[in-house]
């Protein structure tokens, strides 16, 4: 009974051993049939696919290359007029936006107390010049009186009159001529305070010192002005607004590039389909630094014939510091596109792990070094012929932020470069 047992053992472990043998071949063979059955259903390999790429023609066209800053529209010439003595606004003759033309009257102050100043002053004149009358009076009969003297003492033959008398008389003529100069220096103080006072009555009539528009009134009938310490602003007045000025802050790395005379194209946001005219003028040399940028102030031309354009409005300006002519143009984002990197080149570098665990690579290979590339005039854009990559070598020239003017033997106007993939034709 013992030896019907043993064998019995032995042949359930020779079965159970038999089965693990076959069930491990069997997953072999399934795996090996699901490995090609996958293969086969991928297009043997995502290397082969073919795949659908947006694309742009090559064409024929002007580069303009632009240099961009951002400044404030001011007029030609803004004047804030004021007051140079005290006084009481009187009469105001002008408001906001009122055109007004050089020597209109603006304002007025009360102008009696300096109409009294005036009249005083010219009555100080007529008593300085009474006493210059009387002074020269004075002197003439001092004169008179020692030309007598000496015609006495002449004809006595040195007795009479004395020679003390003659010397009061002479001393009397000095003192004499010195009342008259005194007379003429108080005529000359007279007149002086009289123009004072005639020019401080004059001043109390505001007039404009130009033909232009007022942008600001700052005082009103009745308010009292005191020009002791700092002149008082009444107006702000601009001259004509159909010529201004641009003022725009230009960066540094831009700055070599701007010439007086160029031409420029400028926006603002109250008219934001509207653009504008404009010419550089000035570049001026001093330099702003506001948060460790420097730039520098430029100034550019403006014609404002339909008054469109305000003092203070904020523009954004591009100069035209340079333009390419029929020239070959690429679209930028061509020189960003590689080529898909293929499965089956990848799948054979990792040999039988790569056809069990497959995988997609990345759309594209990863961007070189920006730096480096911008040094490197030469650069490779893929053309599409059919179905087929074509890598063509261009050498790059002017841009203006979207097209880029090239050269090439490999590429024609006409082609299409090769701007992204979208996807596979399978629609994988």
């Amino acid at each position: 009974m013992k030896d019907k047992n043993s064998e019995f053992e032995r042949r359930v472990k020779a079965y159970g051993g038999s089965f693990r043998s076959k069930l491990f071949i069997a997953a072999i063979i399934f795996l090996l049939v699901g490995m090609g059955l996958w293969y086969w259903l991928n297009g043997k390999g995502y290397g082969q696919q073919k795949l659908q790429y947006k694309t742009e023609e090559v064409k024929k066209g002007d580069i303009v290359v632009k240099v961009s800053a951002t400044g404030t529209l001011q007029p030609l010439n803004q004047v804030e007029l004021g007051v140079e003595i005290s006084g009481t606004i009187e009469k105001i003759e002008v408001d906001y936006n009122s055109i007004i033309k050089k020597g209109q009257v603006l304002a007025k102050l009360d102008t009696s107390k300096l109409e009294a100043q005036v009249l005083q002053s010219k009555a100080l004149l007529e008593m300085a010049k009474a006493k210059e009358k009387e002074a020269l009076a004075d002197l003439e009969l001092a004169r008179t009186k020692l030309r007598q003297l000496e015609q006495a003492r002449e004809l006595s033959g040195g007795r009479v009159p004395s020679q003390t008398e003659l010397d009061v008389a002479r001393a009397n003529i000095l003192k004499a001529e010195s009342v008259l100069a005194y007379a003429k220096a108080d005529i000359a103080k007279a007149e002086a305070d009289l123009r004072y006072n005639q020019t401080n009555l004059s001043k109390a009539v505001i007039k404009s010192p130009l033909d232009g528009i007022v942008l600001a009134r700052k005082v009103e009938p009745g308010q009292t002005v005191a020009a002791s310490l700092q002149t008082p602003v009444l107006f702000t007045i601009a001259e004509d607004l159909t010529k201004m000025e641009l003022k725009v802050d230009v960066d540094e790395a831009d700055i070599g590039k701007l010439k007086v005379g160029q031409e420029a194209e400028f926006v603002v946001d109250a008219y934001p389909d509207m653009r504008f005219k404009a010419k550089v003028k000035e570049i001026r040399l001093s330099p702003k630094t506001t948060q460790g940028v420097v730039t520098y102030e430029t100034v550019l031309d403006v014609e404002n014939p339909d008054l469109y354009l305000k003092p203070g409005m904020t523009a954004t300006a591009d100069i035209v510091v340079k333009e390419v002519v029929d020239c070959m143009l690429v679209p930028n984002t061509a020189f960003r596109f590689r080529p898909p990197v293929a499965q089956k080149n990848a799948q054979e570098k990792r040999g039988i792990l790569g056809a069990i665990f497959p995988f997609r690579p990345p759309a594209q290979a990863p961007k070189e070094d920006e730096g480096k590339k911008q040094r490197q005039k030469g650069r490779v854009i893929y053309k599409l012929e059919g179905d087929k990559l074509v890598a063509c070598k261009v050498l790059m020239g002017e841009t203006d932020g979207r097209f880029t003017e090239v050269k090439s033997k490999e590429l024609k106007v006409g082609d299409r470069v090769v701007l992204e993939v979208l996807k596979s034709k399978d629609g994988r």
